[in-house]
């Protein structure tokens, strides 16, 4: 199956966390004007509720995602953003 160009480069939170080479977990997306789920595979472990991104797509509904954190998080030193 082709691979799901749309959602590489996009955060996500993970429902269930990755197991690394033992298994993939499930992450929640924000793709196409709404929320979508995929199997996502890491390297190393990542715990449920962790902000990953989806770095390549396996097709089928899967991705490949590291731990990531918005680095503009640092930059905002908790002003918000526009809403």
């Amino acid at each position: 199956m082709a691979q799901d160009e749309a959602v590489i480069g996009c955060p996500g939170e993970l429902l269930i966390g990755t197991r690394g080479a033992a298994g993939p977990g499930e992450i929640l997306v924000r793709v196409r004007g709404g929320s979508e789920t995929f199997l996502a595979w890491s390297e190393e472990p990542l715990p449920r509720g962790a902000t990953a991104l989806v770095i390549g797509s396996r097709g089928h509904r899967q991705v490949d995602v590291i731990e990531w954190a918005d680095p503009l998080d640092a930059l905002g030193g908790g002003a918000g953003g526009a809403g």
